[in-house]
């Protein structure tokens, strides 16, 4: 039997707990991939019985977890209770949550499962009970820290119809303009083509790089950057051998015929990249952190504390991320 997936709880009292229970009542009609849920089995009974939903749970060890799956929904216990109504985080939130994350990753480290699927964090939560990350990606690069060496995380927005990388995530606008470099558009690359090649067995990824200002810069009329920064990286992937062009237009990158040419677009900041796949995928893009030792997937949304416990949640991304974990995992040597 396959390892099971480790799931994370996320924010309790957002959306993540309903989407999991919706997600596990499919298993049998999409055939998804077994997975556990890390947290705390009262909080899901709870979600539950809001949502008017029969549900089964299993306590179970994460080992035992993929036998369970077929008739109840496996919870591996994280020690840390989750008192949170729907919409409404205390200061329970920020525990939990963590915790189900940093045994996520033991789990996949340790061989219990085949890779880490999280549920979405409210980081106005965590900030307030001093996290100090900018968000999941580089939380998790912590966590995948060995001998003093942390990875360097990529965040990629996968779906059937679009995958889009940005160069820099969570910054403002001005910090991220400032950080940019050729270097850091490298690295970034590289990254994203090593992924593909290993866990999207594509053998060779094609890349379209965005420009950074309007018409990538217009030779420099619009701004300097795209030839002192975007072109320089760009020649220095062509040297590595890879199949990538730029940089491009952002405006014209995106449409039906464009986006055939290409496997991954690679942006230059946050909204460059997000906007377009999540108006083309909304409801099944799916967030991807490449770089790093195991996988990891999560859901294109947030929290949604407006509509937790409320029914009106879509499972749909989450279970995208299911599958995608399990496919990436597949492709894994064993």
């Amino acid at each position: 039997m396959a390892k099971p997936l480790a799931l994370t709880t996320g924010e309790p009292a957002g959306i993540g707990p309903d989407i999991t229970l919706k997600a596990w009542l499919r298993r049998n009609e999409l055939k998804l991939p077994a997975f556990y849920l890390l947290g705390d089995r009262d909080l899901l009974d709870r979600r539950a019985r809001a949502l008017g939903l029969k549900i089964e749970f299993a306590d179970v060890s994460a080992d035992d977890a993929a036998g369970a799956f077929a008739e109840a929904l496996p919870v591996v216990s994280t020690g840390h209770a989750a008192s949170a109504q729907p919409g409404r985080p205390d200061d329970s939130s920020a525990d939990a949550a963590l915790a189900s994350i940093r045994q996520a990753v033991g789990d996949v480290a340790a061989g219990r499962a085949s890779a880490v699927v999280t549920n979405p964090i409210a980081k106005s939560v965590l900030y307030r009970a001093g996290f100090r990350h900018p968000g999941h990606t580089e939380f998790l690069a912590e966590l995948a820290a060995t001998g003093g060496h942390t990875p360097h995380p990529v965040m990629m927005l996968w779906s059937p119809a679009l995958a889009v990388v940005p160069v820099t995530i969570h910054l403002p606008l001005r910090q991220a303009i400032a950080q940019l470099s050729s270097e850091l558009i490298v690295t970034t690359a590289r990254i994203v083509v090593a992924d593909l090649k290993a866990r999207f067995g594509l053998a060779h990824p094609r890349l379209a790089v965005s420009g950074l200002n309007p018409h990538a810069g217009e030779d420099g009329t619009l701004g300097s950057e795209d030839l002192t920064i975007v072109t320089p990286a760009i020649d220095i992937l062509r040297g590595d051998g890879l199949e990538i062009r730029g940089p491009l237009p952002a405006d014209t990158m995106f449409h039906d015929a464009a986006r055939q040419t290409y496997d991954c677009a690679i942006c230059m900041y946050h909204d460059q990249a997000l906007i377009p796949i999540k108006t083309i995928a909304f409801d099944d893009a799916v967030n991807v952190t490449l770089g790093l030792p195991f996988i990891r997937t999560s859901p294109d949304h947030g929290t949604a504390f407006d509509i937790a416990g409320t029914g009106k949640a879509n499972p749909s991304s989450l279970i995208a991320a299911l599958r995608l974990a399990a496919r990436m995992a597949a492709k894994q040597p064993s």
